[in-house]
């Protein structure tokens, strides 16, 4: 009688050794360690298993089920169908204007695509994203409202609070993505955006200053007569130190030039320079044709351009701030309404998604149209009031972090109470 089970180990193994001979040698060490060690592998990767049990509460399905992704695929498409929509004919309209510009300054099609137009789509659509994602929320849910989907969540036990998960879920990944766009991709794209406008659209740019007065470091006062910053050259410089509140030190130079290749900050280069240190009653002078020397001062502190302050990331824009309140600058205002609005403006979806799911979720007759005006208008205020929140603060002395929240503040009201009365 054949032993069909012992033939069929013995094919099995003929089969195995065919295969390894067709292999390196290493294979067949490392596979002969595996089965040694098998139950040992095992016994391990149930005590990592046991050990780290405790993330399973980080994992999305424990929190996203069906009805879960359901609604958020259909709030990230639709924000970016929104965005893509928007985008698509701001560029139209831009082109339009500038056309004549493009064509007057002989503006290369590589440098429009690519060095204005691929930095002026994610600068405008994360501009304008809250407006993108209350008119998703609007549109969808009066689309889920309209074919009774709502109703049918509800009938089936799910609450009004519950059903606002996937909402909040969606404003989270959006929220992160606005953030980092804002704090550190947007920059440095806006530094080619700028430079492509003044080389072929605006032809205006500030590149001197004159009479700058200001403090490189503790009782180490700067000033330079005439600041040339294509060149990174200024005219006239003296540097004069003070302890307490007497100069031990006063240095003058004809000319001073920032090296820009240097691998270390802060590093110029002064010609014809001067220094008189005093002692008491006693004057040491020095003086000489070129020396290098490290001053506490940049080329951005010297000269100010409309708009510079969006061309920093959150870290450099957070030690600008720093550096220039050290120095007792009083031109620092907009660069902190600028570092707190980045923060605001990614809370801004939060509220206005519970803004528009309260006026969209219940099912009335006349389609969208009333909520999508509505939207709109909130929308619209919304931006308005961030603008002139942040000129208060620039112009009348309101404070910074306060005008860049309190838009957030007057609509979070205004959404709590959407909120409690949506249900009823």
């Amino acid at each position: 009688m054949v032993d069909y089970r012992q033939l069929r180990q013995h094919r099995q193994r003929y089969r195995i050794e065919r295969w390894l001979s067709r292999h390196p040698v290493w294979l067949h060490v490392l596979l002969a360690w595996l089965f040694r060690h098998t139950a040992r592998l095992r016994k391990g990767a149930r005590w990592v298993a046991r050990r780290l049990g405790w993330l399973r509460i980080l994992a999305p399905s424990r929190y996203l089920k069906r009805l879960d992704r359901y609604i958020i695929v259909k709030f990230i498409g639709t924000y970016v169908f929104a965005i893509m929509l928007i985008i698509s004919l701001a560029i139209v309209f831009d082109v339009n204007e500038n056309l004549n510009k493009f064509a007057e300054y002989h503006a290369p099609l590589r440098a429009i695509v690519f060095d204005y137009y691929a930095n002026f789509v994610p600068y405008f659509s994360n501009l304008f994203s809250p407006l993108f994602v209350f008119i998703a929320v609007i549109f969808f849910t009066s689309k889920l409202a309209g074919n009774s989907e709502i109703v049918a969540m509800l009938a089936a036990g799910v609450s009004f609070k519950r059903l606002l998960r996937p909402y909040m879920f969606s404003c989270v990944l959006i929220a992160m993505l606005s953030y980092y766009l804002s704090a550190y991709v947007i920059p440095h794209g806006t530094v080619i955006r700028q430079n492509f406008e003044v080389k072929y659209k605006n032809k205006t740019n500030i590149t001197s200053a004159e009479n700058v007065q200001l403090q490189v470091g503790k009782g180490i006062i700067a000033y330079i007569q005439h600041y040339d910053n294509n060149m990174k050259k200024g005219y006239g410089f003296s540097l004069d130190k003070f302890e307490n509140k007497k100069l031990v030190s006063h240095m003058t130079a004809m000319e001073i030039q920032y090296d820009t290749i240097s691998d270390t900050k802060y590093h110029w280069t002064v010609r014809n320079w001067k220094i008189r240190r005093l002692k008491g009653l006693r004057e040491h002078i020095e003086s000489g044709v070129k020396c290098d020397t490290i001053i506490q001062m940049e080329p951005t502190d010297l000269v100010y351009s409309r708009g510079q302050q969006e061309t920093f990331t959150s870290p450099e824009l957070k030690d600008y701030i720093s550096k220039q309140i050290n120095r007792g600058s009083s031109n620092v205002v907009q660069y902190q309404v600028e570092y707190h609005k980045r923060i605001a403006s990614s809370f801004a979806s939060f509220i206005l998604t519970i803004i528009g799911f309260s006026l969209s979720s219940r099912k009335r007759k006349g389609g969208m149209g009333l909520y999508l005006g509505i939207g709109l208008a909130l929308s619209f205020t919304y931006i308005m009031l961030q603008t002139v929140s942040s000129t208060f603060a620039i112009n009348a002395g309101f404070p910074p972090m306060l005008a860049a929240w309190v838009p957030n503040i007057l609509f979070a009201l205004v959404a709590y109470f959407c909120y409690r009365q949506a249900p009823n």
